[in-house]
């Protein structure tokens, strides 16, 4: 099983993902997971990579693709999750003629629904939680920051929204349920 799963930030993609990796043996691919495996691999494709990241430019569609591939035509175990790709209709379009090469396709896309206002409020709750019991919260995890974050996020992704509803692929889980009630309904939308 393929499947993408879609959220803004915080709303527990890589919560859930960990749970379908541990439960049904996916393989979670996460794009700056992939890219910066591929920078520490010293091989081709990773040298290109290392220097496009280390002149701090953006790593291009075609190169993402080709690290997708790579994984692809490896151990399948369970299926892939997609985590953080495809971000725009070009990507979308590229991993579904991808997936057709290798002989895959994409089974479901997740999308975790949440309400920005509430998403806001546990991010920066949980923030000041881990400040307040000596540890560290993200730099950007803060009431303005977060916004932005998710003002970005909808940008990119709404079109993804409405290319995969008109495809029967899309699939709404409440992202703001407690997370064993986001795995339950997960679970049912991949049968």
């Amino acid at each position: 099983m393929n499947i993408i799963l879609l959220g803004p930030p915080g709303a527990g993609k890589g919560t859930q993902a960990s749970h379908l990796v541990e439960t049904r043996d996916m393989i979670q691919l996460s794009t700056g997971d992939m890219l910066r495996e591929a920078k520490s691999s010293g091989t081709e494709m990773g040298l290109k990579v290392a220097a496009i990241m280390d002149a701090g430019e953006l790593v291009t569609d075609e190169i993402v693709i080709g690290l997708i591939r790579e994984k692809l035509e490896g151990d399948k175990k369970g299926g892939f999750i997609f985590d953080g790709f495809p971000r725009t209709l070009t990507q979308a379009d590229a991993l579904a003629d991808l997936l057709a090469e290798v002989g895959e396709k994409l089974d479901a896309v997740v999308a975790l629904a949440v309400n920005d206002d509430v998403l806001v409020d546990r991010i920066v709750g949980r923030a000041a939680e881990a400040v307040a019991a000596g540890g560290t919260a993200r730099a950007d995890d803060n009431e303005e920051s977060l916004k932005i974050r998710l003002m970005e996020y909808y940008k990119k992704t709404n079109a993804l929204i409405g290319y995969y509803h008109a495809k029967g692929n899309l699939v709404w889980v409440d992202g703001l349920a407690e997370i064993d009630a986001v795995k339950a309904e997960i679970a049912e939308a991949l049968g």
